[in-house]
């Protein structure tokens, strides 16, 4: 009864409470009476919690297997079928936009015996700036450079800054793993990246698959150590900061551990499809 959804037993709820279960079981006469605290001991034990939910995104790329396992491949070092050269690279960039200056109306208080830092709800908006950023998957080096906004030639900023060290700049290959976004969408985007550099390769994420894409976790690893919560006084501290965290991010990296693979996939593949199988028939 708890992994069933509450509207498919006609229930106005969106999800259900351990008191909303402990109540159906006493409605449907499988118990006399429980406690909610019951119902949360016997949950927990079976790590079943109905009252929390994630959102997620179903496959809709047409050619979603084909463009995640070559992105899978690079990560665990082979393309097109064969291992990686010595002098090939794997980086992978994006953008974190949007990345507001908010100036609080009183100063941050530091946390106490008993008490959590203090941060003013009221603040001043000191404008926003986007953070462009590349990680290199298997050396853990972090580049990034901040930007008034994002777009092809912000992307193309990026690629120069890297492209212009070394071991970038004479490497046999440089793979680009990105997503779709507008910065860097489809074949023109293919396009340009081997004519600003002919040993640069652009290689898509599936649509609305980002979390194929490591710089994620690097940008995940930012918004909670340094974005969050938001207390900057301008734009010139925000950019500084950013950059400060990237340099001692980078002094202490290592490649994340990647176990995601070609087989995960498949897994992850056949179960959706299992799924998207028995919602056409509940719904036939």
């Amino acid at each position: 009864m708890a992994c069933e959804l509450p509207k498919e037993l006609g229930l106005p709820f969106s999800r259900f409470s351990c008191a909303d279960i402990a109540g159906q079981a006493v409605q449907r006469g499988i118990v006399a009476s429980i406690s909610g605290a019951t119902v949360w001991r016997w949950l927990t034990a079976d790590a079943i919690r109905p009252w929390s939910h994630r959102t997620w995104i179903f496959p809709r790329d047409a050619q979603f297997r084909i463009k995640a396992e070559r992105v899978l491949d690079l990560y665990h070092g082979v393309w097109a079928g064969q291992a990686l050269h010595p002098d090939d690279y794997v980086l992978c960039a994006d953008e974190k936009t949007s990345i507001q200056a908010r100036k609080r109306c009183h100063a941050t208080q530091a946390p106490a015996p008993g008490r959590p830092q203090r941060v003013e709800f009221e603040y001043e908006r000191q404008g926003a700036l986007a953070y462009m950023a590349a990680w290199d998957v298997h050396r853990a080096r972090v580049f990034g450079q901040c930007e008034k906004t994002t777009g092809t030639d912000a992307y193309h900023r990026l690629v120069d800054y890297v492209m212009f060290q070394e071991p970038y700049r004479s490497a046999h290959r440089v793979f680009w793993v990105t997503d779709n976004g507008s910065s860097h969408r489809g074949e023109p985007s293919i396009t340009r990246l081997a004519q600003w550099y002919p040993n640069a390769i652009q290689v898509h994420t599936p649509v609305h698959a980002s979390w194929l894409n490591q710089v994620e976790i690097y940008f995940s690893i930012v918004q909670r150590k340094l974005l969050t919560p938001p207390d900057f006084p301008d734009l010139q501290t925000l950019e500084r900061q950013l950059l400060e965290f990237q340099s001692l991010y980078e002094r202490r990296a290592k490649p994340f551990e990647w176990k995601f693979s070609r087989d995960d996939l498949n897994r992850l593949l056949r179960d959706l499809t299992e799924q998207q199988v028995q919602q056409q028939k509940a719904a036939a």
